[in-house]
């Protein structure tokens, strides 16, 4: 069987989903790809958006198993999608989970089943850090099952040890690590520093680093190739990022290529605790979240200067840089450059210059394909920066 993950939701879960598909989304201690992947093992396949399909191209097949980009498999989920016949198509009420078909096509079908395994669904921003907990848990049964963690040295205090794995490489000295409350992951060659205080739901991801003195709160994810800092609470770095000093980060989620200057802030609660809104992009308006805590959105590619402050419920787009004085207002378009004085335009060719050096410090080269992606969200987004 061929097996094609398809973006749901995609507009909801823009800027995020503006320099990938939904499927690629962390949250928990994998993407919702490794997710389906690890469940099937089988590797997938992406149907998105014509410009994303370079770097993330459909393999289509003569039989094709379609499945939502935006839901996260649990095993009796798989089980449903894998009985599915040529022709049938499954929902969980109004939303599309699968499809069995000849062609790379989700409206293919002919008959409907129902699934009441339908359990993770990530349908708006603040899912992603909303529903990590559950995520993050789900991920670490299906990761560490069958196998053995290293062990953890005797320099920490550790509360529920049970519920901690060390992958092979990972290094953890003079830290705090409380398992009690949820599963405690650290990737491959990874490092948590002395003096780190971390509460679980946690994970840390390959070759990343906690910083001395850090203070962590679960649910929270930080994905590979990262750096952080100080305090966090609740939030999802999906990878490549640095929040390498102090500062406060809450119920938030950053993109990939991200720089969180240092003494940087978000607030994640409004003085008069009233539910935040956020910036919704296909709406091109603020939506209320119903949410009491929700901090702060960072697409890929964005930075801030030090002691930046971010106000409850900030959306900042893809490649924008953010610095000075103040507090900037609570949706930064895209290709933005400035702060709370104002903003002008982030030319491309100075975005591709940073996205280049970036790259290189990570052993990786920032191409062509990435070019084109970021030029086509650059030419999208030009009516907000007006």
């Amino acid at each position: 069987m061929n097996y094609i993950l398809f973006d749901d939701s995609r507009e909801n879960l823009l800027p995020l989903t503006f320099t990938r598909p939904v499927c690629e989304i962390r949250v928990g201690i994998l993407t919702i790809r490794e997710k389906w992947e690890k469940y099937l093992k089988a590797k997938t396949s992406t149907l998105t958006e014509d410009y994303l399909s370079r770097k993330f191209p459909l393999v289509s097949a003569k039989q094709n198993l379609l499945i939502n980009g935006s839901v996260c498999p649990n095993p009796k989920l798989v089980k449903d999608i894998l009985s599915l016949k040529p022709g049938e198509a499954l929902f969980s009420d109004d939303t599309l989970v699968a499809v069995n078909s000849p062609t790379a096509d989700i409206s293919n079908y002919k008959n409907r089943k129902e699934t009441k395994a339908f359990s993770l669904y990530i349908k708006h921003l603040w899912d992603i850090f909303q529903k990590n907990g559950k995520a993050i848990e789900g991920d670490f049964e299906i990761l560490t099952k069958g196998k053995k963690s290293q062990k953890i040295s005797k320099t920490n205090q550790v509360i529920n040890p049970k519920n901690i794995f060390l992958e092979k490489g990972a290094k953890v000295e003079c830290a705090i690590l409380n398992a009690s409350a949820g599963p405690i992951y650290i990737g491959k060659d990874a490092e948590v520093m002395e003096g780190s205080i971390i509460r679980g739901p946690f994970s840390l991801g390959e070759n990343s680093q906690i910083k001395m003195g850090a203070k962590i709160y679960g649910p929270t994810t930080v994905g590979p190739e990262s750096k952080v800092g100080g305090e966090v609470n609740n939030s999802v770095i999906f990878g490549y990022s640095n929040k390498a000093h102090d500062g406060f980060l809450g119920n938030s989620v950053i993109g990939e290529w991200c720089n969180i200057g240092a003494d940087s802030n978000n607030s994640n609660l409004k003085n008069n605790y009233a539910p935040v809104r956020l910036w919704n992009y296909h709406d091109e308006k603020f939506e209320t979240t119903g949410l009491t805590f929700c901090g702060l959105i960072m697409a890929d590619h964005s930075k801030c200067g030090i002691n930046t402050m971010f106000n409850t419920g900030t959306v900042v787009g893809v490649s924008a840089n953010i610095f000075g004085a103040g507090f900037p207002r609570n949706f930064i378009a895209d290709f933005s450059w400035g702060g709370s004085g104002g903003f002008t335009t982030y030319k491309l060719n100075d975005a591709f210059g940073t996205a280049d050096r970036v790259y290189e410090r990570r052993n990786k080269k920032f191409n062509e394909v990435e070019k084109e992606i970021l030029s086509k969200v650059f030419e999208m987004t030009e009516k907000n920066r007006k």
